[in-house]
């Protein structure tokens, strides 16, 4: 097979790969759609913050289409979720002929890893980050106003700490990565805590809302998450001059 009937073979396998994710996540949403429904989603997602605000407090919605397509998003957002497994389970699919036999059995390892942690990071925010941070808000703004969050606002915010605290528990994975491949050390990675440290407070006050708490409360499991990694890391480093693929000398 020539190098351009080679190239042209990846695409066809990158768009096969790519319309069966889309496929899946489209699958899910048109579920969802049906039930519970894009408002009741919302109304889910709305929980942590209703919960926190006076009896009786609702959002607003400032757009005439705002209404009906923020639900919409939301109902995306979920689907999404739910799919991730699928999403890269076809990714691990599309590299995975052209790995190692031991990179195989490393990457499918990963991929599941992964969609857990990923998914553990968006639940601890929802169920435990949203509370807490919407609670010390109300609980200090002054009592003369009366609190009317927008939807579009509010989905903008969740959007970004989703995906804040869903890559923030992917730390573990990506330092596997690093020690496998032969990029960083254990060690290496052990002497860069103390900027590690710095850098997760640096940047869980740049993705968070600027108060204390929620930085705090982004900050503490990246360096928690980065103290397990350490231990987690050990297990995929190769033996000290073992080049990387002579485990396995034939694809």
């Amino acid at each position: 097979m020539s190098d351009q009937e080679s190239f042209i073979s990846h695409l066809v396998e990158l768009r096969s790969r790519l319309m069966r994710a889309a496929g899946s996540v489209l699958a899910v949403f048109l579920v969802l759609m049906v039930w519970p429904g894009p408002g009741a989603i919302y109304d889910i997602l709305a929980h942590p913050l209703l919960a926190a605000l006076p009896e009786g407090a609702k959002m607003i919605a400032t757009g005439v289409v705002t209404p009906f397509l923020v639900p919409m998003k939301v109902t995306g957002l979920a689907a999404f979720l739910v799919a991730l497994p699928v999403v890269l389970y076809q990714a691990w699919a599309f590299v995975a002929p052209g790995l190692y036999e031991h990179e195989k059995k490393l990457a499918l390892p990963l991929v599941f890893a992964s969609t857990i942690l990923f998914l553990a990071g968006v639940a601890f925010c929802y169920f435990f980050v949203f509370g807490q941070v919407f609670r010390v808000i109300h609980e200090w703004a002054p009592k003369s106003i009366t609190p009317a969050p927008d939807i579009e606002a509010y989905f903008s915010f969740v959007t970004t700490m989703f995906l804040a605290f869903g890559v923030t528990f992917e730390i573990p994975v990506i330092q596997a990565v690093l020690v496998r491949t032969g990029l960083l050390s254990v060690e290496k990675l052990r002497d860069a805590r103390p900027y590690v440290i710095v850098g997760a407070f640096v940047v869980s006050a740049v993705v968070t809302l600027p108060d204390v708490l929620s930085q705090f409360m982004l900050a503490m499991p990246m360096c928690l998450l980065y103290e397990g990694g350490l231990v987690f890391s050990r297990f995929f480093s190769r033996p000290k001059g073992v080049p990387q693929d002579s485990a396995d000398a034939a694809r």
